[in-house]
């Protein structure tokens, strides 16, 4: 495989076998990766995201650390009397679709022979690179807000990672884990580009799922916008191997008491530094300042898609009415549904909605919830 990584700023190339996470002039990284799909092949595999071993930047097989996820159901239900397809991604083994990307980006680190790695998380992303640290025998080091969610913080320790509590906010934890990050490897889930390489997976499967036909729109809860521009990726490299033609809209979902992005998107992505922010109980989108913030607001516009935002009451009717309908997810999944509530959608559209974290892990939010 011919893998490079390359600097979205000073355009420096860097080879997959050098130890990097971003540009020596602080850019950020984007592989350059020829996917290719050959469907008689995958679909003989057995039914994992690696099916799509072609489409993985991974030079040799036996680097793969895997738990044989992906595959995840795709399911009809309706909401508000609307359709809407639910890929449940909270079902993976450490609780989230983040495991899409750890699978991905810690057998890259295995390849790379690193013995340790530093992250940082508002739980889900750190759960998942400590469990598959732990399946690799690679140490790690997850930094966390102190008012994550106890059971987050429960799970990232039982897997036998180290793991930091920061006071202040998620802005807190970021700065801190990038000190760390200047010694040690950056497992990050949003600076590292092969974690967006594991997060397209999904689209891969809803496309297959699908008859290899592509929805009208695919509604995503965006922060740091792992699966957002993962979905990007996935669906253009798709596209320019001729699986599809079209692209589905892409529908970023952000908490008005966090939405810088999609304050951006009314002020023709117009940033606003700083930008004010308040709580919310979709703490895994809590996320002031996304550093790929520009390439998130670009694959909404190139797939003519929007953003909307959704309130704390909002959510939690969703998240209502989500579990009651049999599907135990966390209060930041739930916020694409709500989103897909308040979606004007057309007659006959096809919509899919992956269900991004499940509910066990925010048991201790539900009992404030009323």
């Amino acid at each position: 495989m011919n893998i490079k990584l390359r600097c979205q700023s000073c355009h420096k190339v860097y080879p997959s076998s050098e130890p990097v996470w971003s540009c020596k002039c602080g850019g950020l990284l984007k592989l350059d990766f020829h996917a290719r799909f050959p469907l008689d092949r995958i679909q003989k595999r057995k039914p994992t995201m690696w099916r799509y071993r072609e489409a993985l930047p991974l030079e040799h097989d036996e680097h793969i650390i895997s738990f044989d996820e992906g595959f995840t159901p795709l399911v009809e239900e309706q909401f508000s009397g609307k359709k809407v397809l639910l890929k449940q991604d909270h079902l993976f083994p450490s609780g989230s679709y983040k495991d899409r990307g750890a699978s991905v980006l810690v057998s890259k680190i295995k390849e790379l022979g690193i013995k340790k790695v530093v992250e940082d998380s508002s739980g889900n992303a750190g759960a998942a690179i400590a469990a598959y640290c732990a399946k690799a025998n690679i140490e790690c080091d997850i930094y966390v807000p102190e008012k994550t969610s106890p059971g987050k913080l429960l799970q990232i320790e039982q897997y036998g990672a180290a793991l930091h509590k920061i006071s202040g906010n998620r802005e807190d934890t970021a700065k801190a884990v990038w000190l760390a990050a200047q010694s040690i490897y950056y497992a990050s889930h949003y600076w590292n580009p092969f974690f967006f390489q594991g997060t397209k997976t999904c689209v891969f499967e809803i496309v297959e799922q699908l008859g290899w036909n592509v929805p009208d729109a695919i509604i995503l809860p965006v922060g740091n916008g792992t699966l957002l521009l993962g979905t990007y990726i996935g669906l253009k490299e798709l596209q320019r191997e001729k699986i599809i033609d079209t692209l589905p809209k892409i529908i970023g979902v952000q908490a008005k008491n966090c939405s810088p992005l999609a304050q951006a998107w009314k002020k023709h992505h117009q940033i606003k530094n700083p930008f004010i922010w308040k709580e919310t109980i979709a703490e895994g989108i809590a996320i002031a300042h996304p550093v790929r913030a520009a390439e998130i607001l670009n694959a909404i516009q190139e797939t003519h898609g929007a953003m909307i935002t959704t309130g704390e009451y909002e959510i939690i009717d969703a998240l209502h009415s989500t579990l009651r309908k049999g599907y135990y997810i966390e209060p930041t999944s739930a916020v694409a549904i709500a989103g897909f509530k308040k979606y004007p959608m057309k007659k006959d559209e096809v919509v899919v909605l992956p269900l991004t974290g499940h509910g066990l892990k925010a048991s201790e939010m539900f009992m404030k919830i009323e």
